[in-house]
């Protein structure tokens, strides 16, 4: 797992390759043994593979425009009636994706839409609009995928901020 994290990159730049059937179907399967609070999964997934929609996606807020060359998208869903705790459950969603991507040999990026804007609407209403999501789920992210047409170097041990760590009591540094 460790040379998973270590190895996990956010990637912005996809060869123009489609994912196979059984390679998305890894990654559902991942998403959907995704933990959450006391089990209630509240959250839903769409998987969006047709490149109208993906060129439509890259407008849903500043800075996702690289979604367009993606294999697919997939958006995170929730249903807050579900459980109380829906963000950090679809957050916890996207993360299983991320790491399930890496270790396919694909990259992700996270892009952001919950609580962000566009200057007419939320980036959630478009998102929910483009995609006909019903009122009772909120739009938490979506995750591009594809197969990387850019290298970025992993981390080492040299990143890692060790300061952050405190051991019993804030303050208290861990050695």
């Amino acid at each position: 797992m460790l040379n998973i994290l270590y190895r996990r990159r956010s990637i912005r730049k996809y060869k123009p390759q489609k994912l196979d059937t059984a390679t998305v179907q890894q990654l559902l399967k991942a998403a959907l043994l995704s933990p959450s609070s006391r089990g209630f999964q509240p959250w839903q997934f769409i998987v969006v593979e047709d490149t109208e929609l993906l060129d439509q996606l890259a407008l849903a807020k500043k800075g996702s425009g690289f979604i367009k060359n993606a294999a697919l998208g997939i958006v995170i869903l929730a249903d807050p009636a579900t459980s109380d705790v829906w963000v950090e459950d679809a957050a916890i969603a996207a993360t299983i994706l991320h790491l399930t991507a890496e270790s396919l040999g694909l990259g992700s990026c996270w892009i952001q839409i919950r609580e962000r804007y566009l200057e007419t609407e939320s980036c959630e209403e478009y998102v929910r609009r483009i995609l006909g999501i019903p009122e009772n789920l909120k739009v938490a992210s979506i995750i591009s995928m594809g197969y990387p047409d850019q290298s970025k170097p992993p981390y080492s041990d040299q990143d890692l901020k060790f300061e952050k760590i405190h051991l019993n009591m804030y303050g208290s540094k861990f050695e």
